[in-house]
């Protein structure tokens, strides 16, 4: 099993110092930048496209994008653009939001958990470059596919902390992201809940 170590960009960080901040981690040698999305500080994408663009090797991940304030097919459109503007650098954290957060926004869903599962599946359907008609409880699409999906599809992985949260990630996900604290303790709880088949990432915040 390979592991990677990276870092966690402070969620309150001015503009002006992420794209610095990107490059000095790159220049350490770590392998990945995660930007979060917390509210209502900075959005994840955003960042996400200032840090690929101020690094050439590393990996950058979104950790995490609430999936009850966008819009699949709308977040896919700009997923997809910056996934194929540096390929193989994106990975794509969502997860369920903060529910205080989610309620100033009046965006909190009455099921958290199926709202995930029908989210993630037609995110990476739509970024792998399908055609998707769904009517599911929350997520609603008509024959929408991307024009120019990414050659190389990013992971989407979901961000994740409860047993049944952990369930939903090992069936919907490529992988999972657990907030901290993680303690070797929590690390097995949430991989016997994952269980998922064949290659799972987990990142351990």
């Amino acid at each position: 099993m390979s592991h990677r170590t990276g870092i966690l960009a402070p969620p309150d960080l001015p503009a002006a110092r992420l794209g610095p901040l990107a490059a000095a981690v790159e220049r350490a040698g770590f392998d990945e930048l995660w930007v979060a999305e917390d509210c209502f500080l900075s959005g994840g994408i955003a960042q996400a496209a200032v840090a690929l663009a101020a690094t050439s090797r590393i990996t950058i991940g979104t950790g995490i994008i609430p999936a009850a304030v966008r819009n699949v097919a709308f977040a896919a459109l700009d997923l997809s653009f910056l996934a194929s503007a540096f390929p193989g650098r994106l990975m794509i954290g969502v997860g369920h939001g903060m529910t205080g957060w989610l309620e100033q926004a009046g965006a909190r869903p009455g099921s958290p958990l199926t709202l995930l599962a029908e989210y993630l599946d037609a995110l990476r359907a739509l970024l792998a470059g399908q055609a998707v008609t769904v009517h599911g409880r929350y997520v609603i699409l008509t024959d929408v596919q991307l024009a120019h999906p990414p050659a190389v599809a990013p992971m989407v992985l979901a961000g994740v902390r409860g047993p049944k949260s952990l369930g939903v990630a090992g069936r919907h996900a490529d992988g999972t992201i657990l907030a901290e604290p993680v303690t070797p303790g929590y690390l097995e709880f949430a991989r016997s809940h994952i269980a998922p088949a064949g290659d799972h990432q987990i990142v351990a915040y």
